[in-house]
């Protein structure tokens, strides 16, 4: 057996399957909701970047490229300078929502070039410009630019050009859980000689402040190349480091005479380092160069490096003494964790047998591989009590009184303290209940353990409300997410049995009982006229509406299309999990027949209420108190929701479950007779049953529509709205506002929910990913029975499988390199990543131009852009079982 999955089959074995040293620490700790203590809220401007490297966090740390332990008490990271910044390179920059045209944006470049889920081997890649870094003129330039005009990135500022830049990598390698070998390597891209200082820093939350420990941690000088960490509850660790110019220790204390302009009580505070280097400040640097402890740690190295040439570093962290730390036995221990993971990546991408069908694969394991590094590398430690961060900390200013009426005041249940997926560590270094979902299903591949801890923790009672409700994201955790938790559970289930021969119903046994209390509060709160028609508001989608679903206008009420496919879909993905523990457990008989009925009642409703049948399409409807019934007739993926709740009910599966093919039976029976909606078909050859939203008239016409290339259809997949609506643009005037939609492919050309996502023309990857899913589900039904145009007018007729997987080569097509070398995904920027040093980078955006196919949005969101490593495999594995 592969030693990365020995450590993992240990791992699995935990009440918590983690390991204890990970790439935990965020990448923006600053201007999130937790360390907002304003009175209006306003977490960007409360605490903004240029607080960060003075100002000591409450609630957790960030850092470039960088570890901690699990609970955030000790923590490693780069910190950089290049001679002439104003500022030490501690952490990402990037604009705030106000500052950006298109709202938050990190302005670095930066890659996670590989990982393990044991973080065994992790390797990362920061860009860093020889010359100053450009941070005004990256936001006097966006703050200039309209919504209509392109957003202003680094690569624009010129400051790359001439490769006047360092490459500096960060690999970390595990001789055990407890001892990290470290490594840092800077590359001099320039044709001249350049000097780089580093500062390669180990440093303690600040949780004495706050009462988290009795007494303080120390970080001392232990002998010559090496210091002690002590720390109460973690116990000692030691970082050794090869020689370095000086060492320098400070204190993780705020500078209150920069911040609050308050005497400091001593001048051993967190930007010390800072003013010391940067600052010029000779006798502060001469104060922390001599002093022999702290809470804050650096060895500071200088190196002049020359052109086209490298320089390396080696430290390691370890909770043992060691005499001889960068012994032969250091590089060895890189050697064999980066053999371990090449052997355990192998499985998901094994190699072709010509040379054209290498230069492919290699191009597609390396797409793989940086998704999955993504994924891992967004691991990150979230702590947030909400009670006791309305009530304030003891021996600190109390928070305004204003915040007990604000936000997420009525969620006091809420204490996360764990490592958690998150969408990016920079853009949204925060959890979001649908993303995680998503996450969980590429990471079902490689660590189903922690898949399946991550699903079942967000329904744990420290997060899920009383009321069933999950929570959707610290910006408002009221809000309403899909409900696609039960379809996650049910993938990461199926996932395992196909790649790890195991079947964990016990796994969907207690994600079942959670999930049960959720579907209950939807159906109570979500379905306002007890129709089975449900609503939800904005539902993750943003703009996607000609109208903002969360703020409808004056004495109206919407019944959504998505919502209700949701509900949908929840309903049969629980049906689904129901029958397939009833196989093993007959007591869940009853409630997979509950979930079926639910199923039917809600397909006649959306059927009967929200299907238009001149359009031959699901639109919307506003219904004001006055009686007055508007449909939104926007054709957009709100509509094409509809083909996500589908499923098959398997004649040999149901024969020892008696009672629910009785019910099913009189049901069907029943409804034909009464002349009522019947979303069920059934196949005579083997007797399976089909359970869909749509019938086989329906899927044809929304098919029609989704594949073609004028309307969804693009070339890195399905748009979120439809191209016709570019030249034509959607309007509805009610209580006499005119409200209007058009086509966008690209960024966002509105404010709504803060402009920095758009739904109204994109392609959305985990949207992509349920359709193309959803069209091999149908598939396994219809078989060659049912074919279509693909695209729509060419003439061509494929199967859904066929289309499916054409769609998935579209999706997939944005990363791979084309003969010329460039990939979509780059955009505006191919020269830079054509360079030999570049080719192979990848960036994993939020979402996708529907016209080009260039990234947008957050660059680093894997996150649920990393289904895209499960749409490889599940390619790569239909071949092997076919040749």
């Amino acid at each position: 057996m592969n030693a990365e999955q020995e450590r993992l089959n240990n791992n699995a074995l935990k009440a918590v399957p983690l390991e204890k040293w990970g790439p935990y620490l965020s990448e923006r700790q600053w201007a999130t909701v937790r360390e907002d203590y304003s009175i209006n809220g306003d977490a960007w401007a409360y605490f903004p970047h240029d607080h960060a490297r003075s100002r000591a966090y409450r609630w957790g740390e960030d850092g470039l490229g960088g570890i901690s332990d699990s609970r955030q008490n000790l923590c490693f990271a780069l910190a950089l300078w290049n001679g002439k910044d104003r500022i030490l390179k501690e952490r990402l920059f990037g604009l705030t929502n106000s500052e950006g045209n298109h709202g938050e944006d990190v302005k670095e470049l930066y890659y996670y070039l590989d990982n393990v889920p044991t973080h065994s081997y992790m390797k990362f890649l920061y860009k860093y410009p020889i010359e100053a870094f450009p941070y005004e003129k990256l936001i006097e330039e966006n703050h200039n630019r309209t919504r209509q005009e392109p957003e202003y990135e680094v690569l624009d500022t010129g400051v790359f050009d001439d490769d006047r830049y360092f490459d500096v990598w960060v690999e970390y390698a595990k001789n055990n859980s407890e001892d990290i070998c470290i490594q840092i390597e800077v590359y001099n891209r320039s044709n001249q000689n350049a000097t780089i200082w580093i500062l390669p820093t180990l440093w303690f939350h600040n949780s004495w402040a706050y009462g988290g420990v009795s007494e303080k941690p120390s970080i001392k000088i232990h002998a010559s190349g090496c210091v002690r960490a002590s720390h109460e509850l973690l116990g000692e660790y030691f970082l050794y480091f090869q020689q370095a110019k000086d060492t320098l220790f400070t204190e993780n204390e705020t500078n209150v005479a920069r911040i609050f302009g308050d005497e400091n009580a001593s001048p051993f505070v967190k930007d010390a380092f800072h003013e010391a280097i940067c600052e010029g400040n000779e006798a502060l640097y001469d104060l922390i160069k001599n002093t022999q402890q702290g809470t804050k740690f650096a060895p500071l190295y200088e190196l002049n490096i020359q052109s086209k040439s490298s320089e390396k570093i080696q430290l390691r962290l370890t909770n043992t003494q060691n005499a001889d730390p960068f012994s032969d036995s250091f590089t060895q221990v890189f050697s064999d964790r980066y053999h371990e993971a090449e052997e355990f990546y192998q499985r998901f991408m094994p190699s072709e047998s010509t040379n054209s069908e290498n230069v492919r694969a290699n191009d597609l394991k390396n797409i793989q591989r940086q998704a999955l590094a993504g994924l891992l590398w967004s691991k990150q430690y979230y702590h947030y009590d909400i009670e006791r961060w309305l009530e304030g900390d003891p021996n600190q200013i109390a928070p305004p009184v204003e915040r007990f009426l604000g936000r997420n005041a009525d969620w006091t249940h809420l204490k996360n303290q764990d490592v958690i997926s998150m969408p990016d560590k920079w853009e949204y270094p925060w959890y979001a209940a649908w993303d995680l979902a998503f996450h969980c299903v590429p990471m079902a591949m490689l660590d189903p353990a922690f898949a399946k801890n991550q699903l079942i923790l967000i329904t744990r009672e420290w997060y899920m409300s009383p009321n069933g409700q999950i929570p959707a994201y610290e910006w408002n955790f009221s809000d309403v997410n899909p409900p696609v938790h039960a379809w996650s559970a049910l993938s990461i289930y199926r996932i395992e049995k196909t790649l790890h021969g195991k079947e964990d119903v016990g796994f969907l046994k207690r994600i079942f009982q959670k999930l049960l209390i959720n579907f209950t509060w939807w159906a109570n709160r979500e379905d306002e006229n007890g129709n089975n028609i449900f609503s939800g508001g904005f539902l993750g989608l943003d703009n996607i509406a000609v109208i903002d679903r969360d703020n409808l206008p004056f004495d109206s009420h919407l019944e959504q299309v998505d919502a209700t496919a949701w509900m949908a879909m929840y309903a049969l993905n629980m049906m689904d999990i129901a029958l397939e523990i009833a196989q093993h457990d007959p007591s869940f008989e009853d409630v997979a027949t509950k979930f079926y009925e639910h199923f039917v009642l809600i397909a006649e409703s959306l059927n009967e209420g929200l299907w238009d049948t001149d359009d031959n399409f699901f639109y919307d409807l506003l219904y004001t108190k006055s009686g007055k019934i508007t449909p939104m007739k926007v054709r957009s993926i709100v509509g094409l929701s509809a083909l996500f709740a589908v499923s098959i009910i398997d004649q040999k599966k149901i024969q020892n479950l008696p009672d629910f093919k009785k019910r099913i039976t009189y049901i069907r029976d029943y409804r034909k007779k009464a002349g009522k909606f019947l979303p069920s078909e059934q196949m005579a050859e083997d007797g399976n049953i089909l359970l869909s939203l749509v019938n086989r008239n329906m899927l044809t016409k929304l098919l029609h529509v989704m594949l073609d290339e004028t309307e969804f259809l693009s070339v890195g997949g399905i748009r979120a709205l439809s191209k016709y609506y570019e030249q034509h643009p959607y309007s509805v005037n009610i209580h006499e506002v005119d409200y209007t939609i058009h086509y966008v492919s690209g960024d966002s050309d509105s404010a709504m929910f803060g402009g920095n996502s758009n739904w109204r023309g994109p392609v959305w990857m985990p949207i992509n990913y349920l359709i193309i899913k959803s069209l091999k589900k149908y598939h396994q039904f219809y078989g060659d029975s049912f074919k279509v145009e693909f695209p729509t007018g060419s003439g061509m007729f494929m199967n859904l499988d066929e289309i499916s997987g054409s769609l998935a080569n579209r999706v997939v097509s944005i990363f791979q390199q084309d003969a010329a070398g460039g990939r979509l995904v780059h955009g505006a920027y191919q020269d830079f990543y054509k360079k030999p040093e570049n080719q192979h980078l990848l960036l994993f955006y939020e979402y996708f131009d529907g016209d080009s196919a260039r990234g947008v949005g957050a660059s680093h969101q894997t996150g649920w852009t990393a289904v895209i490593a499960e749409l490889i495999n599940q390619a790569v594995w239909e071949k092997e079982t076919t040749k």
